[in-house]
């Protein structure tokens, strides 16, 4: 019990005091070149023929190539261009660590700079990892930030489920404003619980999802491992919602490092 409880005196009042989560998995970006293929991997191409646009009628082809993905000067850089391949009139990249990096509750933190401009929709997010429950939306998602550029310092955190999710316009979100996220680095995090979602900007509590009692997997998929995935869409149904301005690209997200305690 002395390494799970301890106290702490403030003047003559004795606190009690958690200890700190222990730090599991980390990317620090400091290093050049190529994501770490020990913790990386990527979703390539546009999603065809069985999801073609990512589901969403997204504009870019995402590739693992170094303009469009790379560590330097300590972090990590994800850009996207005005470049045709494969058919899409641009290129992007989609990270992920599934396989490498997959989890079952904990704090997720991210510290990133977000690109800017319409048809920007840069995410930060989370997926099953073993699809237990079927495919989207059945076994889950958690998006730890969506930002579109339209609406620029408006940050989205959500969840969907069989039961909630967008398609039925009953996903679980919550906003939090964030007018410098396009210029300044900012933390983004989840504290995932068994019973319970918390979703943060800079430690700043903004929304909370609690599981229904009466939900069974429909509503609360999250007893299963998810991966981390962190990507820029250009366009899209939501993205492009106000269209593309063809005059700001290239555009990049920043991440400084990426963190996860249990």
């Amino acid at each position: 019990m002395k390494n799970m409880l301890f106290t702490c005196l403030a003047g003559l009042v004795l606190l009690s005091c958690t200890p700190k989560s222990k730090l599991v998995w980390s990317d620090e970006f400091d290093y050049a070149g190529s994501p770490d293929s020990t913790k990386w991997n990527y979703d390539l191409g546009d999603g065809c023929p069985n999801n073609c646009g990512w589901g969403n009628n997204e504009q870019q082809y995402y590739t693992r190539a170094l303009k469009n993905v790379r560590a330097e000067n300590g972090r990590l850089i994800i850009e996207a261009h005005r470049d045709s391949l494969g058919g899409k009139p641009y290129t992007s990249t989609r990270i992920v660590s599934k396989l490498k990096g997959d989890w079952l509750y904990g704090r997720i933190e991210v510290k990133a700079k977000l690109p800017s401009g319409k048809g920007t929709w840069p995410a930060i997010w989370m997926l099953s990892t073993d699809w237990k429950y079927g495919g989207w939306p059945a076994s889950g998602e958690i998006d730890i930030m969506e930002h579109v550029g339209y609406d620029p310092g408006v940050i989205h955190g959500t969840i969907h489920t069989e039961a909630y999710n967008h398609m039925k316009q009953t996903q679980k979100e919550g906003k939090i404003s964030i007018p410098d996220c396009q210029d300044e680095f900012h933390v983004y995090a989840i504290d995932w619980q068994k019973d319970k979602i918390d979703f943060f900007v800079d430690e700043n509590l903004y929304h909370t999802v609690i599981r229904d009692p009466k939900d069974n997997f429909e509503g609360w998929p999250f007893d299963q491992r998810f991966h981390l995935i962190m990507n820029i869409a250009v366009g899209g149904n939501w993205g492009g919602k106000e269209g593309i301005d063809d005059s700001i690209w290239p555009q990049r997200m920043e991440v400084e490092y990426v963190r996860v305690y249990q």
